[in-house]
């Protein structure tokens, strides 16, 4: 595949990115991604379907979202200046919208009448109950025994949106467990859509994914250069799967002069079984129907991961950002928990920003950055979420450490 191919554009006609991405899937389940690449490819070129997903994202999700300058953290840091892409003021908080209207109106499209989706941190959850109950789709959410307890607040709101929660209790009962769970009742209803929630997957998902949430980056591309007259000199932004990563970094790919930097879950420490950066820690394999980089068992297969948010536990990544990766347009680096911790206090005292704990890797690693830079530098951080859902874990992790 050509660097153009990658650089923004389409994987090839069998879902590659570089090495990465494809269809590792039984034949039966190759018809149904046929069917549904060649419904959004359609849908990509009905005029009809794109001014609908425009109004809604004006008009539902509050599009666009403002960038923001983080003057005070600046100023206390003392070197690059900080700057938010505020996903975290759409409806219902994250990133996630922006890819469940779209595939939840290409569901109604196809004449789907269910869908259902996998969720870690439960933003997912909710942005796909809510896309559903818009479209008038029932709605079913797969989500693991342990995400659900520290994501209690989310499950309550995809209930009151009308979604069932689906507790996935095999394994670390995390991520990777809802997305086995999720993928098993899809392949068995032919009647029912899959809304995958990051830029994971068999083809056309990664594509799929990575569509829809180019608005940020589109976005944020114009916006920095309203406000500055300059595009930034890093972009940075959380990985788990990766689609708030790949939706910022679309709009910049072909801006060699700005470094686009992936911040993955460095956990507590590079151990086996203690984090979850895929990128920076494993090595090339299949899970869930796609080639990239993942961590690996003993036997070869999709290993533990931990993180302290629970969006960025699985233990693979989008396949673009393997490809990106490997030809060295993207830096992908680690933080850890504690890190991670600081920038969401760091933020919430000095700007009044609640961040995601997901969000606060990327703001994390900008933090570090900033002090050996020079004030004229600029750091565009994607602020995926906002913490809302966080503030019960946070503060039972503060309570911890005080005893």
């Amino acid at each position: 595949m050509s660097q153009h191919d990658t650089l923004g554009g389409k994987p090839d006609s069998r879902g590659f990115f570089g090495a990465y991405g494809g269809q590792y899937v039984p034949e039966s389940v190759k018809a149904r991604l046929d069917e549904l690449s060649g419904a959004f490819d359609a849908a990509l070129n009905d005029e009809s379907f794109r001014r609908e997903l425009e109004y809604l994202f004006v008009h539902y999700t509050g599009r666009p979202s403002p960038v923001f300058h983080c003057a005070n953290l600046s100023r206390m840091l003392g070197g690059a200046q900080i700057w938010l892409k505020r996903e975290d003021l759409n409806h219902l908080g994250a990133h996630k919208i922006n890819n469940t209207l779209g595939q939840c109106l290409l569901a109604k499209r196809m004449g789907k009448k269910r869908v259902i989706a996998e969720t870690g941190a439960g933003q997912h959850g909710v942005a796909t109950a809510a896309g559903a109950a818009l479209m008038g789709l029932e709605c079913a959410i797969c989500m693991g025994e342990v995400d659900i307890e520290r994501q209690h607040l989310n499950v309550v709101r995809m209930e009151m949106l009308g979604a069932r929660v689906l507790p996935a209790t095999s394994g670390q009962r995390t991520l990777k467990e809802a997305v086995d769970e999720a993928l098993a009742l899809w392949i068995n209803d032919p009647e029912m859509f899959y809304v995958l929630g990051s830029a994971v997957g068999p083809h056309p998902y990664p594509y799929m994914v990575r569509h829809f949430q180019a608005v940020i980056g589109r976005e944020a591309r114009a916006q920095m250069l309203e406000e500055l007259g300059r595009l930034p000199d890093v972009c940075l932004a959380c990985v788990g799967g990766g689609s708030n990563a790949i939706g910022l970094f679309a709009g910049f790919l072909a801006d060699s002069e700005v470094r686009l930097m992936g911040v993955e879950p460095g956990g507590r420490g590079t151990a086996y079984g203690q984090h979850a950066a895929s990128l920076c820690l494993g090595e090339p394999g299949v899970l869930h129907g796609f080639n990239s980089y993942m961590i690996k068992n003993a036997e070869g297969g999709a290993g533990e991961v931990y993180s302290i948010s629970a969006g960025l536990d699985y233990p693979s990544v989008g396949p673009e950002h393997a490809q990106l990766k490997d030809m060295g347009r993207a830096e992908y680096v680690s933080v850890t928990d504690q890190e991670a911790l600081d920038a969401f206090f760091s933020l919430s005292r000095h700007e009044g920003v609640i961040p995601a704990l997901e969000s606060s890797h990327a703001l994390a690693q900008a933090i570090k950055m900033a002090p050996a830079m020079s004030p004229d530098k600029v750091l565009l951080v994607n602020l995926s979420g906002r913490g809302d859902k966080d503030v019960t874990q946070v503060a039972s992790l503060v309570r911890s450490a005080r005893r």
